[in-house]
């Protein structure tokens, strides 16, 4: 194994010794990994210094796997929001299990972790290719879903009861953090239940993953909205769009609708401090851009700008993650507010289309991406791999540990180029008093 800064070790149930029953195939040798950094003065410092540069394990299916296909018992679970290409991934692991692995008995707990108990609200569906077929043409998830932790040791009672083999998890940081509990308390009690996660977030705040699935649907709809609300801006005089987009911690799809559509003159994200008064706040920046051009259009990621409220950490959603006040409301408020102070008619339209954008079906490329993230968690599965997310790093298919994959968030960093070139794009200056 590679030495490396971090442990990317994947932990396996056993030494896989099945012949696969995959054909005209390319298997992933014991020794293929994948480059951490590709950039060369990193890569050859590292040699320099006698270390092997940091890498994760390639995914794709092995010569051998663990589990008999005949004797196999897999489960799904979605978990948290919706997010598109929720349903493409639940396809893409049933028609990979039984078309290719020949494993017929695949089931799907519903509405989250809280569907893996005793009389659950909804019994678990049995899941065969045609009961799949067609759902990558609707949003959502058939499965249903839910938030919350529930008790992992009950879980997993539930999972041994049920006689599973092994459990895919699609969700985001706190449906992967559940799933490294179950994990952990499957080894210990050495039952030989594979754990696999498949990463869904729409903000693409994932650490070691390039992207999420779901996250280039939900630029191209947010695209969509930016033409909407810049239409609404320029249609009346000092005309001013706000469109509020999902990021609770990372504005990765605020800032690439951005991008998409050159039409936006302020891109507001929670990694980017602003303030909002004072010479070089966004409320005296907007006034000149109202006199020069009459109109204007804001993006805001849905954490931006929290440090405008008070920091009230006791009201927590049911995935303990902190409710954050509606910032695109505080803007329309704030501006509208300035401008009558100030004696400026500004009229602000407001418009917070992320439900709509996480219930749409994937597109093209998401799709695509789902259907490869579903196959290769497969191949993982089968080869007895646990505690291990799939993930794409480089445009490859690599195995990254659950642990961390969920030791923090993804964010932009604001001195970054990429940042900078969305500055650029908007003309927007640092908004920020000195």
């Amino acid at each position: 194994m590679p030495e490396i800064p971090f442990s990317n070790t994947i932990k396996s149930l056993a030494e896989p010794a099945i012949p696969s029953p995959l054909s005209n195939t390319l298997f992933v040798g014991k020794e293929e990994y994948q480059l951490y950094d590709t950039d060369l003065r990193s890569v050859e410092k590292t040699i320099r210094e006698g270390r092997t540069p940091p890498c994760f394990e390639h995914g794709g299916p092995r010569e051998n796997i663990f589990f008999d296909p005949q004797k196999t018992k897999a489960a799904l679970v979605t978990c948290g929001g919706l997010c598109p290409g929720l349903n493409d991934v639940i396809r893409s692991v049933v028609m990979e299990l039984y078309y290719h692995y020949h494993v017929e008995k695949i089931i799907g707990f519903r509405y989250g972790y809280n569907g893996i108990k005793p009389n659950p609200i909804e019994k678990p569906l049995y899941l065969t290719p045609e009961d799949v077929e067609k759902i990558h043409n609707q949003g959502g998830t058939i499965l249903g879903t839910s938030r919350g932790a529930p008790d992992y040791e009950e879980v997993t009672d539930h999972l041994e009861r049920n006689k599973i083999d092994i459990l895919f998890s699609i969700g985001g940081d706190g449906t992967l953090a559940g799933a490294h509990k179950i994990a952990h308390i499957c080894l210990n009690r050495k039952n030989g239940i594979a754990i696999i996660g498949i990463p869904k977030t729409i903000d693409n705040d994932i650490l070691y993953t390039s992207r999420t699935f779901g996250f280039l649907t939900a630029v191209e709809e947010a695209r969509k909205s930016v033409t909407s609300i810049h239409n609404e801006a320029t249609s009346l005089p000092n005309g001013v769009g706000i469109l509020k987009l999902m990021g609770r911690d990372s504005g990765f799809i605020a800032a690439n609708a951005t991008l998409s559509n050159n039409q936006v003159n302020y891109c507001l994200i929670p990694e980017a401090d602003f303030d909002l008064d004072g010479e070089k706040g966004l409320l005296n920046d907007l006034k000149y851009r109202l006199e020069k051009r009459r109109h204007a259009v804001i993006v805001v990621a849905e954490g931006a700008g929290q440090k405008f409220f008070n920091k009230d950490t006791s009201h927590r959603d049911e995935s303990g993650n902190i409710q954050h006040k509606d910032i695109g409301v505080f803007l329309r408020d704030s501006i509208t507010e300035y401008g009558k102070r100030n004696g400026i008619p500004i009229s602000v339209k407001y418009v917070d289309p992320s439900y709509t954008i996480r219930s749409h079906a994937a597109n093209a490329e998401d799709s695509a991406f789902c259907l490869m993230l579903g196959q290769n968690a497969v191949h993982a599965a089968m080869a007895g791999k646990t505690d291990m997310i799939v993930s794409s790093w480089n445009n490859t298919c690599v195995h990254v540990p659950i642990e961390i994959a969920i030791s923090a968030r993804k964010k932009i960093d604001p001195a970054s180029t990429f940042w900078h070139t969305v500055l650029n794009a908007t003309g927007q200056r640092e908004l920020k008093n000195r």
